[in-house]
């Protein structure tokens, strides 16, 4: 997949994978059509530096869901 083309379907890809990789309880705070494609660099930004991480603390998983919270539409 060429997650470097901001389009909705890889938008959607990235939220799946940030909310999976944090294990969001909330699912439905979480769902892709909550995001504009407008906003994808920083979506895109935020799912590379999990996918590199092993390990994401509570305090990180909380400033991400933070983050992602100032992203939604």
């Amino acid at each position: 997949m060429k997650l470097n083309e901001p389009t909705q379907e890889n938008l959607e890809f990235m939220v799946n994978a940030i909310s999976n990789k944090l294990d969001v309880v909330n699912t439905a705070a979480m769902e892709p059509k909550h995001f504009d494609v407008e906003k994808y660099d920083d979506i895109k930004d935020i799912y590379d530096m999990i996918c590199y991480k092993d390990n994401i603390s509570v305090n990180e998983k909380e400033a991400i869901v933070s983050e992602l919270g100032k992203l939604r539409k």
